[in-house]
């Protein structure tokens, strides 16, 4: 593993399907990537908005490498290992990527995205 890489992911592509017999949506995913080095932090909440009593967002950032992978706003990332994680097989929603001034044939090159707790409804889908 990369040095200061902590954790293994797996990046998933959302798509719409056709809708359900009743109308509702299906939401499918597909793998993008798989195996990507990476290491995930949370960030802290707005310590103001916390001591007034109101319901913050949990966001995270991860350190992806490599960083010329082509990875989207609302793309999913999960955690596959290590298998003491956290939150391993959890899926968190991609909502910023920021890519970083290197080449992309540099192999120090790397990405960092802010990301979302992503929890799905109705786990059987």
């Amino acid at each position: 593993m990369t040095a200061g890489m902590n954790s293994k992911v797996r990046i998933w592509r959302l798509s719409n399907e056709d809708d359900d017999v009743v109308g509702g949506a299906v939401l499918s995913g597909t793998v993008q990537y798989t195996n990507i080095f990476a290491r995930m932090d949370a960030v802290p909440s707005e310590q103001l908005l916390v001591q007034q009593g109101l319901e913050t967002t949990k966001t995270f950032t991860a350190t992806l490498v490599p960083g010329n992978l082509d990875i989207r706003e609302r793309d999913e990332l999960e955690i596959t290992a290590p298998y003491d994680h956290v939150y391993l097989n959890n899926r968190f929603r991609i909502i910023e990527v920021r890519r970083q001034i290197f080449n992309a044939r540099n192999p120090n090159n790397y990405m960092v995205v802010t990301m979302d707790r992503r929890i799905r409804a109705h786990g059987i889908q």
